[in-house]
């Protein structure tokens, strides 16, 4: 129905207006997409270094630096070429795939040979309260992230009308299968216990089930971690590009490369902020931070649906999804995201509200009241910035 791109920034500000879309870009932007980016590569990292440090973890200040060498290569590869992070994405996409078929053939395997154990009381002493519950869904879904990711580039799809509910219809379904037996493929070889302790669960399981081939499940995962670390980078630089363009974020970061025809000042301020994202390296703090603020939005955007049923019924809908999956969506983020606040009350959500409204101090003179002095302050900043990255404004670009 919306064909700009921009995901949820775009949808937010069509059903509320543009104080709710400056929110959503101002906390994606500035938190959730380099937060996000950081967790992936830390994760990348792990898997990189997991063999070199056999039977311990390994040094954080490692692991660190390979996150960052990863940050520092995919905002590269995106700033060279938007058909060159393409082909980057179908081959780690392609290389993924390789290593999930050899990891769940491994677990049919030992399905077969009677390694149930773990599955016939896999709840056997977890926690049934309702905030445990709503936790475990934050790290069990920020797995699927991604799956609106192809949102954020609308306007790049060729005949987006079709394509669009078509890449969703059969991607997600594809890759819940994939995911779930993927996981049931641990559980043949691993306790809940050693699953949580390990530190890299695809190298445990190869190491266990795989050997002498076990070399390839860490090499797998980490051209698999790489690749949605690039698809995260990609979208993430599209979302600052249309916030730029709409106003709601600095201007230079909706300028183009005038010679290569990619977002670069987008890409390049999310990496920044990615490396900032690496320092504290503790992955469960990031992903509950991350996935407070997300399912915020979520709820938001099933909500704008929602809405606009009633308040822009004039708009062709090639798609009309049922009302009731909308509503069912707002409550499950609702849920989300009050659940373990109530249970569990910790500063980190406090903080993340804080940080969220925070932006409407910077929404009222840059945004709204579009002070002279903010520009004449930016205006030689942005020059000079322009000069240094040889990029221009998206209509000269045209």
């Amino acid at each position: 129905m919306i064909t700009k791109s921009g995901g949820e920034y775009s949808y937010l500000t069509e059903a509320f207006g543009s104080l709710m879309g400056y929110l959503y870009s101002w906390t994606t932007v500035m938190v959730l997409k380099p937060s996000s980016f950081a967790i992936i590569t830390l994760s990348f990292a792990e898997y990189a270094s997991a063999p070199f440090y056999s039977g311990c973890d390994p040094p954080l200040v490692v692991i660190k630096c390979l996150s960052a060498a990863a940050i520092f290569i995919i905002v590269i590869v995106n700033c060279l070429s938007v058909k060159l992070a393409s082909y980057v994405q179908n081959i780690f996409t392609a290389a993924k795939l390789v290593i999930i078929v050899v990891i769940v053939g491994a677990g049919i395997f030992r399905l077969a040979q009677g390694n149930t154990k773990t599955l016939s009381n896999a709840f056997e002493g977890t926690s049934s309260s309702v905030g445990a519950i709503g936790l475990a869904f934050y790290n069990g879904l920020w797995a699927y992230d991604g799956w609106n990711q192809l949102n954020y580039i609308t306007e790049e799809l060729k005949d987006p009308f079709r394509n669009l509910p078509l890449a969703i219809l059969i991607g997600i379904p594809l890759v819940t299968v994939c995911y779930v037996l993927v996981n049931v493929a641990y559980f043949t070889a691993m306790t809940t216990t050693e699953l949580l302790l390990s530190p890299a669960v695809a190298v445990t399981f190869g190491d266990r089930v795989l050997y002498p081939l076990s070399w390839m499940v860490p090499l797998f995962v980490v051209f698999s971690t790489f690749g949605s670390a690039n698809g995260s980078c990609f979208t993430a630089g599209r979302l600052a590009y249309v916030s730029g363009r709409e106003g709601h974020m600095v201007k230079i970061l909706s300028y183009i490369s005038l010679k290569r025809y990619t977002p670069s000042p987008a890409l390049v301020f999310n990496g920044v902020l990615s490396f900032f994202y690496i320092i504290p390296a503790d992955i469960n703090t990031l992903i509950n931070y991350f996935s407070f603020a997300q399912w915020v939005f979520y709820g938001l955007t099933a909500l704008a649906l929602i809405v606009m049923r009633f308040t822009r019924k004039e708009l062709h809908r090639p798609v009309k999804v049922p009302i009731v999956i909308a509503g069912l969506m707002v409550l499950v983020s609702c849920y989300l995201v009050l659940a373990p606040i109530i249970d569990k009350p910790e500063m980190e959500y406090l903080y993340c509200t804080i940080f969220i409204f925070s932006g409407l101090l910077l929404y009222y003179p840059f945004v709204h009241r579009k002070f002279q002095w903010a520009r004449k302050f930016m205006r030689p900043i942005t020059m000079h910035l322009q000069l240094l990255m040889e990029v221009v404004p998206p209509e000269k670009n045209e």
